[in-house]
């Protein structure tokens, strides 16, 4: 019994070492490198720090653009899914009623029009971002609720509109709370 308890526990205290030890400082040393220092990148508003660039946020006002929903009511402590199936109608339930208030506040648009994704939580619930189609739809609303000029907005989005990784992984993007401080600092 010796012969084998000796060496489980020493290969046993090596890897608690590595596994437990200096891969989680390697990760932290790494993660400090990267842009925000580990911490998540802030978003700043007239010198406040207003959000991170990478956890969505609700905007309730018809003056902002609709980012994705959440099925975590953006909490960037948890992510999750609903974890309900298309077929399920509870969650048919739900994105019907997202979709009749969304048409409530987007009269101009025909419920045909509407992504997917101005109407489904993304699996994590906290997605930051929107296809720019998602956003130029919701154009007409703001500009209404703010007395922009439509053109003047679909430049803006086509501006804070970023393209797919390294020009090929993925589809163009916006980030829904970068659009919306700059929406807030138009003229």
């Amino acid at each position: 019994m010796k012969r084998y308890l000796l060496p489980a526990l020493k290969l046993t205290l090596v890897l608690v070492i590595l596994t437990a030890g200096i891969y989680p400082l390697l990760i932290a040393g790494i993660a400090k490198l990267a842009p925000g220092g580990g911490n998540g990148i802030t978003v700043t508003h007239n010198g406040s720090v207003v959000g991170y660039a990478n956890v969505g946020q609700h905007f309730r006002s018809d003056a902002y653009f609709q980012g994705r929903p959440s099925a975590v009511d953006y909490n960037g402590g948890g992510s999750g899914g609903s974890n309900k199936g298309p077929s399920n109608p509870d969650y048919l339930a739900i994105v019907q009623e997202r979709i009749d208030t969304f048409l409530v506040h987007n009269p101009a648009v025909q419920r045909k029009d509407i992504p997917a994704e101005l109407v489904t939580a993304s699996g994590s619930g906290l997605d930051p971002h929107l296809s720019p189609a998602a956003a130029l739809l919701q154009v007409p609303r703001i500009a209404k609720a703010r007395g922009i000029p439509e053109e003047r907005l679909k430049q803006l989005v086509a501006a804070e509109t970023n393209g797919p990784l390294l020009g090929m992984f993925g589809p163009s993007t916006v980030n829904v709370l970068q659009l919306n401080v700059a929406l807030d600092g138009l003229k």
